[in-house]
């Protein structure tokens, strides 16, 4: 109803009706006066993104498809540890098939032609790689824990390389559990006349999605973080106590812990806290429209900025399996010198 027609309503009938519209609306025009009107810089995105998603597409797809290859060809004589990063390298090669749409969507500003369905699709590929990684990396932590601190422990043993697949299994499951409502936050949308794909939910959703992020962060995270920190710590000490071991056995052991630890710390450090940290950050201020603009705009900056590095653990988990490993070492040591050789006798020619 138009200003108009309610004064001249009132004039005539006293509506009270018309009355109670002008206070609302003039306390609406009020309140929306007060919000910033926000317009984010991420021109950024348009540089930084797209460059480190083709790196990690780069060098994730075939040293994924290489870590599946290989454990795949010897899995009559699996152990549990390659169980598990047999896992983690089938979680990251899916993650990583997906970033040629993400590559292609913010070298072109923003834009996604891909439809509703694949944008849904691509960022819980996202997600339920992050927080798969992490449970395989507890996993496998847990398994090396056993191995160092409880050797001569009996249950872990039981059921071998079946309760090992039991409970990969039951990890996809909380995964997927877990990151289910992805799908029904992410969406497309309209910005700035052109579509675009929302990383966590659309704007107008932000306060309905922000229990589920938190409680994301918390189970896909701080808790099997927590874990880990706690298991190395007990690792550490143990291996600190034990170092005037001189047995060639014992000394391999305990590097190929310490190895361990090192990268998945790594791991830590580089992609999953610092993109944790600063999505909670974010989550917090979307949650208030009267924060100030710069202070939304700085922390998407920073949250949008941690995004693509969350994505370098597809690169990194190879390294985590190449260097726990010393058969694999080997190998790769002696496929570089049959190659050197062979370049040497073409050289010669």
């Amino acid at each position: 109803m138009s200003r108009y027609n309610c004064e001249g309503k009132y004039r005539k009938s006293g509506c009270k009706e018309c009355e109670a519209l002008s206070v609302k609306m003039a306390s609406f025009n009020h309140s929306t006066s007060i919000l910033p009107s926000c317009t984010y810089k991420e021109d950024f995105k348009r540089f930084l993104l797209p460059s480190v998603y083709s790196l990690v597409f780069i060098f994730g797809l075939p040293l994924n498809f290489i870590i599946i290859l290989r454990i795949w060809g010897s899995r009559r004589t699996l152990t549990r540890t390659k169980i598990y990063m047999l896992n983690l390298a089938v979680a990251d090669f899916l993650y990583v098939c997906s970033l040629p749409l993400l590559i292609y969507n913010y070298a072109s500003k923003d834009y996604w032609p891909f439809g509703d369905f694949t944008c849904r699709l691509v960022r819980f590929q996202f997600y339920s790689n992050l927080h798969g990684s992490i449970f395989f990396l507890t996993c496998i932590s847990f398994q090396r824990y056993m191995g160092i601190c409880h050797p001569l422990t009996v249950w872990p043993r039981q059921g071998g390389r079946r309760l090992a697949w039991l409970v990969c299994a039951g990890v996809w499951v909380a995964v997927a559990v877990l990151c289910a409502p992805t799908f029904e936050f992410a969406a497309t949308g309209i910005q700035r006349n052109r579509t675009v794909c929302y990383d966590l939910s659309v704007p107008e959703r932000s306060t309905a999605y922000f229990p589920y992020g938190i409680t994301l962060t918390c189970l896909g995270f701080v808790v099997p973080f927590l874990v880990i920190v706690v298991l190395y710590c007990k690792m550490a000490r143990l291996l600190w106590q034990a170092g005037e071991a001189r047995e060639a056995v014992a000394i391999e052991r305990k590097n190929k812990a310490v190895r361990m630890i090192i990268i998945v710390m790594l791991v830590f450090a580089i992609s999953f806290l610092p993109f944790h940290v600063t999505k909670t950050l974010y989550l917090l201020v979307r949650t208030f429209p009267t924060a100030p603009c710069e202070l939304r705009n700085l922390l998407s900056v920073v949250y949008k900025s941690t995004r693509p590095f969350a994505s370098m653990n597809s690169v990194l988990d190879p390294i985590l399996f190449y260097f726990t490993q010393p058969q694999y070492r080997r190998s790769t040591r002696s496929l570089l010198l049959k190659i050197t050789s062979l370049k040497d006798k073409v050289d010669k020619i």
